[in-house]
């Protein structure tokens, strides 16, 4: 399966576009690749052009969106994850026309048909446009404690990634007079391909040989980066992560990616949660779950037990008669929500076992035997203990 592209890629806009901006990105996207336009292409063109319009129509949906573009931004595709980032596609890909209608108020109106160049939108048709670059994106991970969690917490982390030619400033040449307009293309990237057959006269258009598209050519190119504009930094980011993520959760650094050629837009930094497991604790979500252990005495007397926290250790009071397996629960002492992702703050759940000796010397057996008889051994459930047992065996029943 292929790799999904960044949003702002497929729709090769800046992360700063206005809603205008992103709205027009994708009005030109729908143009060329709704599947009614590839009706009579080859089975591969129809399959291409399928899977660009919904690639295009996801990435529209949530840019378009301010609450998960917002979320998008900070996290990434975590961030729009089953919130409705992807079109239905279930009832076919509607009709172009509606389609742009509904989207820009019906002023695009009566495109005619597909063979007749959009009416003059000009794709396929070889008309020049400003190319946008955009640099790739890095994945890197940061490791981080439930201390670090819990807080939120600033990393470095250190990165190989392409950053302008500091000789030539990402031109690919000292001098600005040594960059030309390709003579093969005429400074469009493109070539224009006429083929004559008894079905009428076609016109094809693909990338420049001489320019690959560029159209320019540098004619004395920079010996530092040769000609490229860009060259290899290692170099340290600064990554301010919020507090309450979770292991596989991917934050979005945008511009702190790879740079583009031709000074153009810098790709993101995305980077991966991964957790340290915590000695005595347990995460569930934003919960954390703790077990202690006390004798059989302590649990018939009652004690206190210190119970590790994210903020320092705290004590807890264990009630006379406490059971094994009871569930103590300390509100907020869990991990908090991530922005965006809820509010408040999870609890810690201390689970009591109580250990039973295996051996006893003959002084204890006969002191233990010598109450065996005694109504206050004789088990006499209240209801308290009929609840717990009954959850335990419910549990052992699963």
């Amino acid at each position: 399966m292929a790799e999904r592209r960044d949003y702002y890629e497929v729709l090769g806009v800046d992360k700063n576009a206005s809603p205008d901006d992103i709205k027009g990105a994708y009005r030109k996207a729908a143009l060329k690749w709704h599947p009614d336009r590839w009706v009579s292409g080859t089975d591969q063109e129809k399959k291409t052009a399928e899977e660009k319009f919904k690639e295009a129509s996801e990435a529209y949906s949530v840019l378009s969106d301010p609450d998960k573009k917002a979320r998008y931004d900070q996290f990434g595709f975590a961030g729009v994850e089953g919130a409705g980032g992807a079109p239905d596609w279930s009832q076919g890909f509607g009709n172009l026309n509606d389609i742009l209608n509904d989207l820009f108020g019906g002023r695009f109106g009566g495109f005619g048909g597909f063979g007749s160049g959009f009416g003059g939108f000009g794709f396929g048709g070889g008309q020049q446009q400003q190319r946008v670059y955009r640099g790739r994106d890095i994945r890197t991970s940061v490791t981080l404690t439930l201390e670090e969690i819990a807080s939120g917490v600033e990393k470095e982390v250190t990165i190989e990634r392409n950053r302008p030619c500091p000789d030539c400033l990402g031109k690919g040449t000292r001098n600005s007079s040594d960059i030309k307009t390709c003579p093969t293309c005429k400074g469009s990237g493109q070539v224009q391909n006429i083929t004559n057959s008894l079905f009428g006269r076609t016109v094809a258009y693909s990338t420049c040989p001489q320019c690959h598209g560029e159209g320019t050519i540098v004619s004395n190119p920079c010996r530092t980066c040769s000609g490229t504009g860009l060259v290899r930094r290692r170099e340290t980011v600064k990554v301010k992560i919020p507090a309450g993520v979770e292991e596989g959760m991917q934050l979005t650094v945008r511009g702190e990616g790879h740079s583009a050629t031709h000074n153009g837009t810098n790709g993101d930094l995305l980077v991966v949660i991964k957790e340290t497991k915590h000695p005595q604790l347990q995460r569930e979500g934003m919960n954390l779950y703790y077990t202690q252990v006390i004798s059989v005495v302590d649990a018939m007397l009652g004690c206190d037990i210190t119970v590790p926290c994210l903020d320092g250790s705290t004590r807890v009071k264990v009630e006379p008669g406490t059971q094994s397996g009871t569930t103590l629960k300390l509100r907020g002492k869990g991990l908090p929500a991530v922005s965006g992702y809820g509010s408040g703050r999870g609890d810690l759940f201390v689970q009591v076992m109580v250990w039973i000796p295996k051996r006893l010397s003959r002084d204890e057996r006969r002191a233990l035997e010598s109450m065996q008889g005694s109504e206050s051994f004789r088990p006499n459930l209240s209801r308290e203990d009929k609840n717990l047992f009954e959850k335990l065996g419910k549990k052992f029943g699963e």
